[in-house]
């Protein structure tokens, strides 16, 4: 089974990440509306294509979709667990 590259998933989970710290920076300090309505959107775009790269994983596990429902962290968490499954099955199919 050959393994699709994962490097959309990557990016689309570090600004994932990166959009939520910047909303919690903003909402724990000046509350500009226009840092909200940038990341906000930019967020919810980025969540939603980090789950649905996980769900169309070849192999993801429950666990990896699971993972990737978490907002913020979810995405590298899954993608973690997808690279483990990798390792795993080329570590079995050398031997």
């Amino acid at each position: 089974m050959t393994v699709r590259p994962r490097k959309p998933l990557r990016v689309a989970a570090a600004v994932e990440l990166l959009t939520l710290v910047v909303m919690l920076g903003n909402l724990a300090t000046a509350h500009l509306p226009e840092i909200s309505s940038l990341a906000g959107p930019t967020h919810g775009c980025a969540y939603l294509f980090t789950v649905i790269a996980v769900a169309r994983d070849p192999r993801r596990s429950w666990l990896a979709a699971g993972l990737a429902l978490l907002p913020g962290i979810g995405g590298l968490l899954a993608l973690h667990r997808l690279t483990r499954a990798d390792g795993r099955a080329e570590q079995a199919a050398t031997g």
